[in-house]
């Protein structure tokens, strides 16, 4: 029976000592007490500065999660395994998201600094009155050119990507949508076209890029074109300021056709638990000075005018990455197709994928 006991005894003891250990464990790393934030994003897609910054001023711990698609977010989100607090997706997964009823409905009144946001960029298709998102970066998909190899009057459309000396040159972005979407803008297509003959067309010209076409990537296109790997690329605008600041012989092209302008936004979903929290986290990206560190680290598009101020005057001149309004208008904003068309430019994508010679 003695034996038991010691048993016992030693057994809550080792519960105890295992309890202090990692409530120490937890106070070191300054969790102890703390309230937490769930953010769901982008791959470095926030400057960490902000993220430390908005812990001390706020008094959260911040749990910083990434995803490397809409589409796995969505599924994440859908499936409510975790309860993210934020999440940041893009114009047309925004649609799908409110249409599945997986996103809080916003209340204006707890969120400041709205005003700071350019009117260009709100009460779009895709969330009228900003019901459920705000604004977080935007930009568009073009064209990445070396100066080395590539004169800048051979690539000013999307037509140029088809010319025969770009043989084996060019690097494609992996993102149906934007491969597809390059073919149909180079017909005068609307990128969101539901016309089958269209999307047939556009995949048959794209047939022939294909000879062109070096590889199609995802984040490692920039190292690629950074490390002059390819002569030319498409990608976007943001991937393509990355690249730039590597190397001095990098450009950046917007189609004169017309090409997408998308956008990411900050939304609640349904999985949140700290409201507040998430409030707090908008209202704090909304601040001016935020914006525009956010924007100097990532070298995506703000949306935010008051921060536009405060950045260097090279950036905000440059057109390509904050273009006219003249230039906007001959770009497109990704619709959400609903499953059935979603399925058709994914099965076309891969089928050019295989078809690559």
């Amino acid at each position: 029976m003695r034996k038991l006991q010691s048993l016992f005894i030693g057994i809550v003891v080792i519960i105890l000592v295992l309890a202090f250990g990692v409530h120490q464990l937890q106070k070191s790393s300054g969790m102890a007490g703390a309230k937490v934030l769930n953010v769901y994003n982008w791959g470095d897609y926030i400057d960490p500065a902000l993220i430390k910054k908005f812990e001390k001023e706020y008094g959260y711990k911040v749990n910083y999660e990434t995803f490397d698609s809409n589409e796995a977010m969505f599924t994440k989100i859908k499936q409510g395994g975790t309860a993210y607090d934020i999440t940041i997706p893009s114009e047309y997964m925004i649609q799908k998201m409110k249409e599945e009823n997986l996103l809080i409905p916003l209340d204006h009144s707890k969120i400041t600094g709205l005003k700071n946001i350019d009117s260009r960029f709100l009460n779009l298709s895709f969330d009228k009155n900003n019901r459920y998102s705000i604004p977080y970066f935007w930009g568009t998909l073009g064209i990445v050119y070396n100066d080395k190899f590539v004169k800048a009057d051979e690539i000013q459309s999307w037509d140029d990507l088809w010319r025969p000396e770009f043989k084996n040159k060019i690097m494609l972005i992996d993102g149906a949508r934007e491969v597809i979407g390059l073919g149909l803008n180079s017909l005068g297509y609307s990128l969101n076209s539901k016309n089958d003959e269209q999307l047939q067309t556009a995949v048959n010209k794209l047939r022939g890029l294909t000879p062109n076409v070096k590889a199609i990537v995802a984040d490692e296109i920039k190292m690629y074109m950074a490390n002059e790997e390819s002569a030319v690329a498409v990608t976007f605008s943001g991937e393509a300021a990355d690249m730039m600041y590597e190397n001095e012989h990098l450009h950046y092209v917007i189609p004169k056709e017309g090409s997408n302008l998308w956008f990411d936004n900050m939304v609640i979903p349904k999985t949140a638990k700290n409201i507040q929290g998430a409030y707090d986290f908008i209202n704090f990206m909304l601040k001016p000075e935020n914006a525009a560190q956010n924007a100097e680290y990532i070298g995506y598009s703000t949306p935010n005018k008051a921060a536009m101020k405060l950045l260097p005057k090279d950036i905000t001149s440059d057109k390509q990455f904050y273009p006219s309004d003249d230039l906007i208008k001959h770009l497109e904003v990704y619709d959400n197709l609903g499953a059935k068309y979603l399925g058709i430019y994914n099965d076309l994508f891969l089928e050019l994928k295989m078809y690559r010679k």
